[in-house]
């Protein structure tokens, strides 16, 4: 660096000049030095034992060190593509994929490892991993419910080619989950119908519920706003219909008791009388918990 000494006074025009004239040397000396950062540090080519490749990537696995994770088990295939090891970085990359939340491209591994290995015993967490990337997708029912479809479509897929697997397993508890977000979304939308004085479109809705979502939570409520919107339309062997349903299999649900108000407020005596008044469909908030998800097979 030079030393600049002045024994006289600059002018205003000159003081300016060379305030301009260092910040911009300052700023391309940052400039160069930005430049010459490395913006992805990729790893190094290396001929190195493909235990020691493998074992690095588990570690950076282990270590939630994601991107690192994904570079060695990418050098165990493309350094040893045909060994055993490279069968098993490919499910690991995608499981590392899937914990950084890079969810496309894990199900682009799990496609890749189906379509190398089909026959393979792991290839069944491929098929589970794909799954659970669509259900951490999953969004609340006020917005578009496609992950979530695609979501219920992979968890079945798991359970009928794997049925007796722990993947399976955990799967099934996962379409009840999905299930009762899908049951959710229909339940919204039929209320907002019926706010809206539209009870035909509800009815809709809400028979869809107990059509394809019978054993979800939201099962007893539909069966309530059905009653009420046959009542509406002055269709009362159809609100009868759906509160003796109501009624013989939830008898001690509050929904039952608000629909066997409305029922006598009708003049109409339903069969069954409320046992006791409780709600029996708790509705949880749809939660992701990722520390359920299973890990890869390590052989």
């Amino acid at each position: 660096m030079f030393h600049l000494r002045c024994h006289f006074v600059l002018s205003p025009i000159r003081r300016l000049s060379k305030v301009l004239f260092v910040a911009g040397a300052s700023a391309l000396a940052l400039a160069a030095c930005a430049h010459k950062a490395p913006v992805n540090k990729k790893l190094a080519f290396e001929e190195r034992p493909v235990e020691l490749l493998y074992n690095t990537g588990a570690e950076n696995l282990d270590g939630r060190h994601w991107t690192d994770a994904v570079q060695y088990f990418h050098e165990v295939e493309r350094q040893h593509p045909y060994s055993e090891w490279s069968r098993r970085a490919i499910l690991m990359t995608a499981y590392a994929h899937y914990e950084a939340n890079d969810y496309d491209s894990a199900r682009e591994d799990a496609d890749r490892f189906i379509g190398l290995y089909p026959g393979s015993p792991s290839t069944v967490y491929a098929y589970y991993i794909k799954s659970i990337c669509f259900f951490e997708q999953i969004i609340d029912v006020g917005r578009d419910q496609a992950a979530t479809e695609d979501a219920l479509a992979a968890l079945r897929e798991v359970v009928r080619r794997y049925p007796s697997t722990e993947y399976a397993t955990d799967a099934k508890l996962k379409i009840d989950m999905v299930n009762d977000q899908l049951a959710g979304k229909e339940m919204a939308i039929g209320r907002w119908y019926q706010q809206e004085n539209q009870p035909l479109a509800s009815i809709g809705r809400f028979k869809t519920v107990i059509d394809r979502y019978q054993t979800t939570s939201h099962a007893p409520e539909a069966l309530y706003r059905l009653v009420a919107a046959y009542l509406t339309l002055g269709l009362t062997d159809e609100a009868q219909r759906n509160a003796a349903v109501l009624g013989f299999n939830y008898p001690g649900d509050v929904w039952y008791s608000d629909a066997y108000a409305l029922m006598k407020g009708k003049g109409l005596q339903p069969a069954v009388v409320p046992v006791h008044r409780v709600r029996g469909g708790i509705h949880i908030p749809f939660i992701h918990n990722p520390r359920t998800t299973l890990k890869p097979p390590t052989t």
